[in-house]
Parts: C-alpha cells; structure tokens; sequence
C-alpha cells in the first residue's frame, strides 16, 4: 500500500478507527506530520484534536541515530546502544535537557494560549504519519498512558511488522493499515511527503482543538 499523501493516509486510518466515533475520544497527533493524518482522524471522528510531544535524544555526532525518546515526565533509554556507543551520563542528561526544552517550545507555539485536551477517563488514539525503530513513538504512548485515559490506541498508517508488533506492549489497541518488508522509511510509503510546517500544526489545530470534560 502507497499513500498519495498524508491527508489521504488519514482519511483511510480513520475509516479503520470508525468504532471510536461515540466514544468520547480524544486524538493526540505526534507534530509534525503525524497533525495532517491526526486531523482527517478527529474530522472523521468527530474528536478533539492535541499534540503529544515526543523527542528523540540524538546520539553525538549523528543526530539522526537515536538513544531513546523523551515526552514530559517519561524518558525511554536505550541502554545497550548507549553503552556500546559509549555515551557518557552526562550527555544523556544535556541532550535530554535539551529535547525537553524543545517539547515546551514546540507545544507553546502549537497550542497558543490553548489549555491541553483533557484525556482521563477517555478513549486517547495516538496518531502518527508512520513508525520506523518507534523510540518516539513508545514515548509518546507512555505519556498518553500516565494522563489515565480508559484505553490508549496507537493508529498510523504504516510501520515495520516488527514495531507494530512491540507497539501492542505499550498500547491496548494498534492499528497500523500497512506493514510492507523490507520497510526502508516511512516516506517511502508516501506519493507526496513533504516537510509539514509549524504554521500548518498551528492552523489544524487552530481548527480542530476543543476542551471538553
């Protein structure tokens, strides 16, 4: 399965999601492209529209390797890496730091003068445009989990068959439209992925966001 876009890939996701409609659920995107299939998912759903915030820690030197994720209050390490790599404590906590630093920016710019969604006692569906290793992505359930929502469900359009499988350990319910092999990346299972801008998070949201008890 290819997707021609991520509005399209959000369209599908949502029609596989169609139990949730009466359910009170609240969808929490993954900025930044996770926001565009998160918001075909809430139109469809008839569901607020958040952002949760995940960041990978980088590793020194090669920003695109990750040692884990952080979201606020949840920091996911990989040990083995971190050991083999031989990455000093300390740059864990800079880098971490750091990243956490960029959640709070991120989710000012994003939510404006917004309060966050409430999610306890309801249905929390985790959307992002696709999953690769899922280091954030595990971040970013964990968290979803500690607001105590009644079920967390991770919902992507695409991602190996392996992390989805280690994605049923962090979530109650993962629905994923795709598992092709070999999996290569997440934009590879896309006609159209174009770098989504925080000017576009801000206007889905802008849209979609309402706080409801």
């Amino acid at each position: 399965m290819r997707f021609a876009d991520r509005a399209e890939a959000g369209r599908s996701l949502a029609d596989a999601l169609e139990r949730f409609r009466d359910d009170d659920a609240v969808v929490l995107a993954i900025p930044r492209g996770g926001v565009v299939v998160g918001a075909e998912v809430a139109r469809h759903l008839g569901a607020p529209l958040d952002v949760v915030v995940p960041r990978k820690i980088r590793a020194p030197g090669n920003p695109e390797l990750g040692l884990g994720a952080v979201a606020h209050g949840v920091r996911v390490l990989d040990e083995a890496l971190i050991s083999r790599l031989g990455v000093t404590a300390s740059y864990v906590e800079e880098e971490t730091s750091r990243q956490i630093g960029e959640i709070q920016r991120r989710e000012r710019v994003y939510r404006g003068d917004r309060p966050s969604t409430p999610v306890r006692g309801r249905p929390a569906i985790v959307v992002d445009d696709g999953i690769a290793t899922g280091g954030t992505a595990v971040a970013a359930l964990r968290w979803t989990r500690s607001q105590e929502p009644s079920r967390v469900v991770l919902a992507v359009p695409v991602a190996p068959r392996a992390t989805a499988r280690r994605m049923q350990r962090e979530a109650d319910d993962v629905v994923v439209l795709a598992t092709p092999e070999p999996f290569l990346a997440v934009g590879e299972w896309y006609a159209h992925f174009d770098q989504t801008s925080d000017d576009e998070v801000v206007r889905l949201l802008g849209g979609l966001a309402r706080s409801s008890a």
